[in-house]
């Protein structure tokens, strides 16, 4: 048995298909004629423009827009103005076309995959797909074709790439296995919504795994099962049976208020990355937005967004969830998120380095621009503002002077606002913890961001597998913190939501619950089951389970107890 990230839930039964990916080597040479060279590079940029609108168009009808979109960052790469001059300048140095664009995007890939936040590691996949693509054209040879495969197909491949995905026939792969990527990859976010099982980053499986092997992909505990005897075999075709009862079950849970046990009301709303995403959020029955990352309006961009082009974003999402909260992040970016125009200094450890409010902040102009076009969307829907990582009292004030200065411009300039907008603070750092009561007084808001909680609290990188047993929820640390910062808001009377992805952990609910969480904020596919889950206690049976788990001293007690006591 292989383990791997657990990307796309479900049990996926089949036989392996494992892709050879081209060889794309190359010998450098001087070409004889630049103009001619550069022609050749034009010609394939054009022609991967015109293959990546043809599988977008594809895509939008089979696993809808959002997906789709995510081709688009294909043709940004292959259309980057920088790129191309960088290109066209090697070609003119004397390099080959192919070596040119292997080294512009080569660049920019080790750029991107060494960004420390996940989010941004994985455009690196983006990346790395259009330089295939440009080199497939360049040498002549034939991408991996995945839209012609026998029902049943596992795909085994070492990367799977976005134009992958794009033209797999859902109907005849039964699950996916990589050797990289996360859940936060565009492939992981693709296989999801094709709703493919599938495990990612497990290692040399296209060396230990072999095209015509059986294959038993659980996507949802991360296992691959190479030919699995008869016993495994019957206990999993019952699993793949009673997953697919459970999700059609779920569909009752549809158009529901999200309730416990008991009747008390709680929010579920959903995270979302960009504009289009919020459509999804909905299609999924969300009750508003808990976090929309406006960093990716940046890093899309090829110079600082205007306050017309945020607002517009910004006004679309509010436009979409009508009157339903919308909580959106200011800026997070900085230090490890080498956004080009923003000229940012690389740091040694940027994780605690400058970014977040503390950019912000020192950016004052550049801030009061993202701050205005909140206030302007706050006048087409319930628009809240969140600032990420404050650490101490003084950040918060003087976002919130920063807030009443663009109030006056807005007041002049006699454009309409909420000049109720709520402003609050993700909590993601024991420093904000700790003064949870004081920053409670300050804002009308929390929302706890356990992913970068847990990793500050644990000094554990997620993204580093030596330290990953510390990396846990369950660690009785982080569950300690949690429980204060929700009491602290508690007893200020503000919201307390959590937007980090122990939010939709099933085996948390509870503790979650009873600790007196306000709002649960989670992706859209995990919707409909954080609502049932949530459904299945009551306040009581949650306070009952937390009483014995808040005395336990390690994680994995505590883990084991959750999951003796899961519903």
């Amino acid at each position: 048995m292989y383990e791997g990230v657990n990307a796309s839930d479900g049990i996926g039964i089949g036989v392996a298909r494992v892709a050879v990916e081209p060889d794309l080597s190359f010998t450098p040479h001087k070409p004889d004629d630049a103009g001619d060279e550069k022609q050749r590079y034009a010609a394939a940029v054009a022609k991967f423009i015109e293959q990546t609108n043809a599988q977008i168009e594809r895509m939008t009808q089979t696993v809808g827009e959002e997906a789709a979109a995510i081709m688009g960052a294909h043709i940004e790469f292959a259309e980057d103005e920088g790129i191309q001059e960088m290109v066209n300048g090697s070609i003119d140095a004397g390099m080959c076309a192919e070596q040119a664009v292997s080294e512009a995007y080569d660049m920019y890939y080790n750029m991107f995959s060494n960004m420390e936040d996940e989010l941004f590691r994985e455009r690196a996949a983006d990346v790395a797909d259009v330089k295939t693509g440009l080199l497939a054209d360049l040498l002549g040879k034939e991408v991996v074709d995945l839209s012609t495969l026998p029902e049943n197909s596992i795909v085994v491949v070492h990367e799977l790439t976005p134009s992958m995905t794009a033209d797999i026939d859902k109907d005849n792969v039964a699950g996916i296995v990589t050797e990289t990527g996360g859940r936060t990859s565009h492939s992981a976010i693709i296989a999801r919504a094709l709703e493919i099982p599938a495990v990612l980053s497990v290692a040399d499986v296209t060396k230990n795994i072999k095209s015509g092997d059986m294959i038993i992909v659980d996507g949802s505990r991360g296992r691959v099962l190479v030919n699995p005897g008869d016993n495994d075999l019957t206990h999993y075709r019952a699993k793949a049976k009673q997953y697919a009862e459970e999700k059609l079950a779920l569909e009752a849970y549809r158009g529901k208020e999200t309730l416990t046990g008991d009747g008390e009301k709680v929010l579920l709303v959903a995270n979302i990355g960009n504009p289009d995403d919020a459509n999804v959020a909905s299609e999924h029955d969300c009750e508003g937005v808990g976090l929309f990352r406006s960093e990716f309006l940046f890093m899309d961009a090829k110079e600082l967004p205007s306050e017309d082009e945020q607002f517009a974003a910004y006004q679309k999402v509010a436009l979409r969830m009508k009157d339903q909260p919308v909580i959106i992040r200011t800026l997070d970016v900085g230090g490890d998120k080498e956004i080009p125009y923003m000229n940012l200094q690389k740091e040694e450890n940027p994780f605690m380095g400058y970014r977040a409010v503390r950019y912000c902040l020192n950016n004052p102009d550049q801030y009061k621009v993202q701050l205005t076009a909140l206030l302007r969307a706050s006048a087409f829907g319930d628009i809240k503002i969140m600032v990420p990582l404050v650490t101490n009292i003084d950040e918060i004030r003087q976002v919130k002077a920063l807030v009443e200065e663009c109030k006056a411009d807005l007041d002049a300039r006699g454009v309409a606002y909420n000049k109720d907008i709520e402003v609050g603070t993700m909590i993601e750092t024991p420093a904000a913890s700790l003064i949870a009561d004081d920053l409670a007084a300050e804002c009308d808001f929390f929302s706890i961001g356990t992913n970068d909680l847990i990793g500050y609290t644990m000094c554990a990188d997620r993204g580093n597998d030596k330290v990953g047993y510390l990396y846990e929820v369950y660690q009785p640390a982080v569950l300690r913190s949690l429980k204060r910062i929700i009491e602290e808001g508690n007893k200020a009377g503000i919201m307390v939501g959590m937007c980090g992805e122990a939010a939709a952990d099933p085996l948390l609910i509870p503790v979650l619950i009873s600790f007196g969480l306000n709002e649960f904020s989670v992706s859209a596919p995990s919707i409909l089951r954080t609502r049932r889950i949530i459904s299945e206690w009551t306040k009581a049976e949650a306070d009952a389970l937390t009483e014995k788990v808040m005395k336990l001293k390690t994680a994995t007690e505590v883990k084991a107890m959750l999951q003796a006591a899961a519903r």
